[in-house]
C-alpha cells in the first residue's frame, strides 16, 4: 500500500522538453493523495463493521423475537426491567402471534403480543381446553409466559394472557420462522399488515433472506455461465460469433416473452388481495417495459453492424493469440471473483447487523421494543457508497494488472524472447505506484451514479402526487443523460487505466492523453474495435439473461409473502458483475491492443530506424481493415504516418 521510493528513471535523464509517450520507462507514484483518502474512507467502513457487530443483532432478523426481547432458537441475556426476558427458546425456534387474525400496528410496532413457540398449531384451537391440550401434548405453550399450562382454564387473567379464540390453524414459513395462519380470511389480514405496514429497508432484507437458497444458486448458475462464456471467446470463430448473437438474441425475446406472460398472469389473478402483489406485478411491468426496449436497441445494433462480424472474428483470433503468450491472464478473473465474493459476504453480513441495530427499550406490562439508533440511516448510505467504490476498485486493479501484463507484452522489441513473468510484474508496479490512480478513477464510477440516485429517490417520492407530462420527461432526459455520461466515463476510465500502465502518469495526464491519441486512431479500426467490444457485452447480457430467466422461475412461486423485485435485480447485478469479471479479461485485452496500435502508430513510422512493435499477424490484420477503410470511404490515405504505403514489419 506504500509506494516504494519516490520515483525512478530508467531513461538516461530527465529533458526539459514536453512529454512524450515513453511505454515502460517513466514510473512513479500517482495519485498519492487518493490512496490516502481511500484508506481514510475505509477506516470509516471498519467503524461501521465494529459499531454493526456491537449494536446490531442479526440474530433478530435470521430467527425472529418475541414482544419480550428473546429471540427464538437461542440463549438470550436478560433485559433491565423487563422480567420476561433472558429465556433460553433453544427448542423454541417458531414466532407465534398471539392475535394473528387481528394484527394492528400502532407507531410502527405490533399491537399484538409476539411468542416463542416450539411448535405452530396445525389446527384450529377453539376453546382454552384445547389450547391447554396442545400445551400438554406438543410442549407449545401458546400463552405468555408466566402464565403455567395448568392455569390455562382457571386464571381470570387468561383472556389476556392467552390467544384470542378461535385460534386458526398455521403452518412455519420459512420468512423469520413465523407461524402463518392457514385460513383465507386471516392469511390476508395477517400478511397484510404484517409485510406491508414493516419498514423498507427490513422489507428488502427479508426479500433477501426468505429467498437466500435461490439467490445463492442462482449466483452459482451465473458464475458457471461466465465461465463457460470465457471459454467460448477463447475459441472464438466467425461460425461461434453468429452463433453467440444467435443465442443473444432468442434469450432476449426469450425473456421479454416471459416477463409480459408474467405480467398478464398478474393482472388476470383475481386473487390478488396484498400489497406486496401488486408490487410484484408493477415490478414486472417494470422489467417487461425495460427488457423490450433493451432488446429493440440491440436488434437494430447488431442489424447495422452485422458486416463487421468476419474481421472481429479475426480481431478475437489476435486476441486469443495475445492471451495464449500469456496464459495466466485467464485466471486473473478467478482471484478477482474470490476476493469480490469475500468482500460482498463481509457487506451484506454488516447489512444485516445495521438493519437490526437498536436500543432495547421497555414498554408497558414489561414487553421489549427496539428502538432505531441515530445515525443508522446515514450509515446505510456510506455503507452502500462503501460497495459500489471498493467493487469497482478491485476491478480496477484486474483492469490494471491485465493492462500492464499486455503492454509489456506488446512493447517488446525482441519476440523470441518475451518478458519473464509478466503478470508478476504487473501487480508489482501496481501496489508499488499506482494504487491511488486505481482509487481515483474507481471512485468517479459511483460519483456519476449518484445524481441517478437522486433522481429516483425523488421520482419515488413523488410517484404519489399528481405531475406534469413536462416534468415526467425533464427527469427521463435528466436520467438518461446521467446513464450516458456514467457509460463515457467508465470506458474513459479504462483507457486511462492502460495509458497509466503504459507510461506512469497519473489519472488525469492518462485520461486526456488516451483521449487524445484514441482520437486521431483510423475510423474503420475504432469501428472493428467498438464491435469486438459489443460481442463481449452480448455474452455479458447472454448471462444476465439466463441468469435473470432462472430467478423469475424460481421466484413466482413465492409471489404472495416476499417482495421479489429487490432479489431479482440483486441476481441480475450479480451475474453481470461476475460476467464482467471474467469476460473482461477480453473486453480490456482489445481495449489495451487498440491504445497501443495508437500509441505505435503515434511514436514510430515503420521505418528501419522506427520500426513498429506490432506482429506480423497484427500487421495483416490491420491492412486489411485499412484497405476496407478506403474503399468504403474513397480516402486514400493509409494509416498515419505512410502516404501510400502498408504497414511494414519489426525489422530485427
Amino acid at each position: 500500500m506504500q509506494c516504494l521510493g519516490a520515483e525512478y528513471q530508467v531513461s538516461a535523464e530527465r529533458t526539459s522538453r514536453p512529454r512524450e509517450w515513453r511505454p515502460q520507462i517513466y514510473r512513479k507514484c500517482t495519485d498519492r493523495e487518493w490512496l490516502i483518502l481511500f484508506f481514510l474512507f475505509w477506516t470509516g467502513l471498519v467503524f461501521i463493521m465494529g459499531y454493526s457487530v456491537v449494536a446490531g443483532a442479526t440474530g433478530r432478523l435470521l430467527f425472529g423475537h418475541d414482544s419480550f426481547g428473546n429471540v427464538c432458537g437461542r440463549r438470550n441475556s436478560p433485559v433491565e426491567g423487563a422480567p420476561l426476558s433472558g429465556q433460553d427458546m433453544t427448542l423454541k425456534k417458531h414466532v407465534f402471534f398471539m392475535n394473528a387474525c387481528n394484527l394492528e400496528v400502532k407507531d410502527r410496532r405490533l399491537g399484538s403480543t409476539v411468542l416463542c413457540v416450539s411448535s405452530c398449531p396445525e389446527e384450529q384451537l377453539n376453546t382454552l381446553e384445547e389450547v391447554q391440550l396442545f400445551a400438554n401434548t406438543s410442549g407449545s405453550f401458546l400463552c405468555v409466559y408466566n402464565l403455567n399450562s395448568s392455569n390455562y382454564t382457571r386464571s381470570p387473567n387468561a383472556h389476556a394472557l392467552c390467544p384470542r379464540l378461535p385460534v386458526p390453524p398455521s403452518k412455519s414459513f420459512p420468512l423469520f420462522n413465523r407461524c402463518i395462519p392457514q385460513t383465507p380470511e386471516c392469511y390476508s389480514l395477517f400478511a397484510s399488515v404484517l409485510i406491508n405496514d414493516a419498514d423498507t429497508l427490513h422489507r428488502i432484507l427479508s426479500g433477501i433472506m426468505s429467498g437466500r437458497d435461490t439467490i445463492l444458486g442462482l449466483c452459482i448458475l451465473a458464475l458457471a455461465f461466465s465461465v463457460a462464456m470465457m471459454f467460448t471467446f477463447r475459441f472464438i470463430s466467425t461460425l461461434l460469433v453468429h452463433i453467440v448473437i444467435s443465442l443473444v438474441v432468442l434469450g432476449l425475446l426469450f425473456v421479454c416473452g416471459v416477463l409480459w406472460w408474467l405480467y398478464y398472469d398478474y393482472a388476470h389473478d383475481l386473487g390478488i388481495e396484498l400489497d406486496t402483489e401488486r408490487e410484484n406485478m408493477k415490478c414486472v411491468l417494470a422489467f417487461a417495459v425495460v427488457s423490450t426496449v433493451v432488446t429493440v436497441i440491440l436488434l437494430v445494433l447488431i442489424c447495422v453492424l452485422r458486416k463487421r462480424i468476419k474481421l472481429t472474428a479475426e480481431l478475437f483470433q489476435i486476441t486469443k493469440k495475445v492471451i495464449g503468450s500469456c496464459p495466466s491472464l485467464l485466471f486473473q478473473p478467478l482471484w478477482t471473483f474470490a476476493i469480490l465474493v469475500f468482500f460482498w459476504v463481509l457487506w451484506v453480513a454488516v447489512l444485516l447487523s445495521l438493519g437490526t441495530a437498536g436500543a432495547a427499550q421497555v414498554m408497558e406490562g414489561g414487553q421489549v421494543e427496539y428502538k432505531p439508533l441515530s445515525g443508522i440511516r446515514y450509515m446505510w448510505w456510506y455503507h452502500l457508497i462503501g460497495l459500489v467504490w471498493t467493487s469497482e476498485f478491485i476491478l480496477a486493479c484486474q483492469q490494471m494488472t491485465i493492462t500492464g501484463a499486455v503492454a509489456t507484452c506488446y512493447f517488446n522489441r525482441n519476440r523470441n524472447d518475451p518478458p519473464a513473468r509478466p503478470i508478476l510484474s504487473s501487480i508489482s508496479t501496481l501496489f508499488c505506484y499506482h494504487q491511488g490512480t486505481v482509487a481515483k478513477g474507481s471512485f468517479v464510477i459511483p460519483v456519476a451514479r449518484l445524481p441517478r440516485v437522486a433522481l429516483m429517490y425523488i421520482h419515488s417520492t413523488l410517484s404519489g402526487k399528481q405531475r406534469s407530462p413536462w416534468s415526467k420527461g425533464a427527469f427521463r432526459c435528466c436520467y438518461c443523460g446521467f446513464w450516458c455520461l456514467a457509460r463515457y466515463l467508465h470506458h474513459l476510465n479504462q483507457d486511462a487505466y492502460t495509458a497509466t500502465a503504459i507510461n506512469g502518469t497519473n489519472f488525469s495526464t492518462s485520461a486526456k492523453d488516451a483521449l487524445t491519441i484514441v482520437s486521431k486512431s483510423p475510423s474503420h479500426f475504432t469501428s472493428v474495435h467498438c464491435f469486438g467490444n459489443f460481442m463481449i457485452f452480448l455474452g455479458k447480457v447472454l448471462v444476465v439473461c439466463f441468469s435473470v430467466f432462472g430467478g423469475l422461475m424460481a421466484f413466482n412461486y413465492n409471489r404472495a409473502l416476499q417482495v421479489w423485485a429487490i432479489p431479482l435485480l440483486l441476481v441480475a447485478f450479480f451475474a453481470y458483475l461476475v460476467a464482467h469479471s471474467f469476460l473482461s479479461v477480453f473486453e480490456t485485452v482489445l481495449d489495451t491492443l487498440f491504445l497501443c496500435f495508437a500509441i505505435d502508430l503515434e511514436t514510430n513510422d515503420g521505418s528501419p530506424e522506427k520500426p513498429y512493435f506490432m506482429d506480423q499477424d497484427f500487421l495483416s490484420f490491420v491492412n486489411r481493415i485499412n484497405k476496407l477503410g478506403t474503399r468504403s470511404q474513397g480516402d486514400k490515405e493509409s494509416l498515419r504516418h505512410q502516404e501510400g504505403t502498408e504497414l511494414r514489419p519489426i525489422v530485427r
